[in-house]
């Protein structure tokens, strides 16, 4: 597999764990068709991989909004049209199985906050402190994005604030 051109700009230490991870994911999701799990279950245990994974914008590792995490996950059934998702959620390990269980096991389609993160624990979904979805490159990707007031995305390099018109450094 090719890795997306986008990563070809990233330092090796910071591209190869992804490319590992993308890999670990094919590998799952090939295991899954061969095994004929049904499609729903496919996806769901591939997006888990990438929200187990500290390296991808998801799960752990997730973007930090104010040095909080705030995750959201949606699932959707192209036979049936039904979906789930969840957002802001904190503490559940696994985000994309909350939004399957909002979307087979609830006449709703969206939870949020307190209602999803209640939800989770009624269904038994893992739960941990949110400490455990901050690492230290997301704290490094939050500390550039309000240096350079702007949206950091995780893989791109780091956004340099633009020198002031006048040739003044800051």
């Amino acid at each position: 597999m090719e890795a997306p051109e986008t990563s070809l700009s990233l330092l090796p230490e910071k591209r190869l764990p992804r490319e590992a991870g993308l890999r670990r994911c094919l590998d799952v999701g090939i295991a899954a068709l061969k095994a004929r799990k049904h499609p729903l279950d496919v996806v769901e245990l591939v997006v888990r991989e990438l929200e187990n994974h500290p390296h991808f914008n998801a799960g752990k590792g997730s973007v930090l909004t104010a040095g909080t995490v705030e995750m959201e996950a949606c699932i959707m059934d192209g036979k049936t049209m039904k979906c789930g998702a969840v957002s802001g959620v904190s503490t559940v390990v696994n985000a994309i199985s909350l939004a399957r269980l909002v979307m087979e096991k609830t006449p709703h389609i969206y939870l949020a906050f307190d209602g999803a993160e209640a939800f989770a624990r009624e269904q038994g979904l893992e739960t941990v402190e949110m400490s455990h979805f901050i690492t230290p490159e997301n704290i490094e990707r939050l500390k550039q994005a309000q240096e350079a007031d702007r949206v950091q995305i995780d893989y791109t390099q780091p956004i340099q604030k633009k020198a002031p018109k006048d040739g003044a450094v800051c």
